[in-house]
């Protein structure tokens, strides 16, 4: 079981992202920048598959660490004036990317993850495809009355929307798939108290509702916001395979609008399934001093004729908003393990022989013969595990036999 708290929250930073107002000549600016930090990453990308091949042809173990890329840049930009002319921070930045992401497909290979899981090697950046995204550290930004400038006298209008809580560390501009440009600045994380409620709350995601907890009034019913645009979707879906280019040709100008409107569509789906996650997330904290959360990973799901439904309920970004909500307001956020929640009875602990199938939608224990709904029993089983008294839940014991197996 995974606990975030107060005491964690004073930790680690937080993100702030704001639109920007880009000129002409800056659009220009970022976009030939980007350009160079593409070269940088694909020039990684050969030097880490030509170590990997050398090995396995040789059977030495030559690395291709961050340390080896960076003597690579350093004599790339001598000899090349193209590359010199834009900044080292963010260059250097996106080495540091390049190692990550290679570290986390390396380790992903040695824990045995199934394929499915793993994080893959990193690949080719392409100019039609990849999105620009560049990261600077504090000595390759700043902001002076209301504009950010990044290093290379690139000067950017920002929407401030609300205040930065603090100084940003670094900053991230990038650009989304209708061509909107946007920063994103890190802070350390700040604590915002609530008033104490002295309530608690059990948290079982599903299928059919996002979310059931153990409070009727904090439910979150499927919002089927890809459902209400899914006519719009597969419309643009059809004019865009009607338009489709031959391979290694650039798009017509119908296939680019087609593109664009489909972008503007999952746009505000996107944007819809995450107002609807932070309302909710906001009105649970609001109420409750401690939340028992099921650490659910719905990834599984992509593979089931569930799919289209789960992707749609966006559990995944749904918990994520409540976890960071818990945060930011202090309040006591346990997750809970999410094997055997189904099975085990929130009133004896008992637990049946069998998995219930997801068609049953009625619990019923064999050993005191409670009848419950399937779902609000585990968001019960939720709050036993997490070992919240239970008294603001009715019809859950308190904490005892099952809370010591759980352990």
């Amino acid at each position: 079981m995974a606990r975030v708290g107060a005491d964690d929250a004073r930790l680690g930073h937080a993100r702030y992202t704001y639109r920007l107002r880009v000129s002409s000549g800056a659009r220009t600016a970022l976009v030939a920048e980007w350009g160079r930090c593409r070269w940088v990453w694909n020039e990684c990308v050969a030097k880490s598959r030509a170590a990997h091949q050398h090995n396995k042809a040789t059977g030495e173990k030559a690395t291709c660490g961050p340390a080896q890329l960076d003597r690579m840049l350093t004599e790339a930009r001598a000899r090349t004036p193209w590359l010199r002319e834009g900044s080292s921070v963010v260059q250097q930045q996106v080495i540091r990317d390049f190692g990550r992401s290679r570290a986390k497909a390396h380790k992903d290979i040695a824990t045995g993850l199934p394929v499915a899981r793993r994080a893959g090697m990193p690949k080719w950046k392409t100019r039609r495809e990849a999105l620009p995204s560049l990261n600077y550290t504090r000595r390759g930004f700043r902001l002076k009355d209301g504009r950010l400038h990044l290093a290379g006298g690139i000067v950017l209008m920002v929407v401030w929307s609300r205040d930065l809580p603090g100084e940003p560390s670094s900053v991230r501009v990038h650009q989304d798939t209708l061509g909107h440009w946007y920063c994103s600045f890190v802070v350390p994380a700040q604590v915002q108290p609530l008033p104490k409620t002295g309530r608690v709350l059990g948290v079982d995601w599903g299928v059919r509702e996002t979310a059931t907890t153990t409070s009727d009034a904090h439910d979150l019913p499927h919002p089927g916001h890809g459902g209400k645009a899914r006519a719009k979707l597969s419309r643009y879906d059809r004019m865009m395979a009607r338009r489709r280019p031959k391979q290694g040709r650039p798009g017509s100008k119908g296939y680019r609008e087609a593109v664009r409107l489909r972008a503007k569509a999952y746009k505000k789906v996107a944007r819809q399934r995450a107002d609807s996650g932070r309302k909710w997330a906001k009105k649970v904290v609001r109420d409750h001093d401690a939340i028992a959360v099921e650490d659910f990973r719905p990834k599984f799901l992509a593979k089931t004729t569930m799919a289209r439904k789960a992707a749609d309920a966006a559990i995944g970004a749904t918990k994520a908003a409540l976890i960071e909500m818990g945060r930011k307001h202090g309040r006591d956020v346990r997750l809970v393990h999410p094997a055997h929640t189904t099975m085990d009875c929130a009133q004896c602990g008992a637990r049946t022989k069998h998995a219930l199938p997801l068609s049953e939608r009625t619990y019923t224990c064999t050993a005191c013969g409670t009848v419950s709904p399937r779902d609000k029993n585990s968001a019960h089983v939720m709050l036993v595990r997490a070992g919240f008294n239970p008294a603001g839940a009715d019809g859950t014991r308190p904490p005892g036999a099952l809370l010591q197996e759980a352990a």
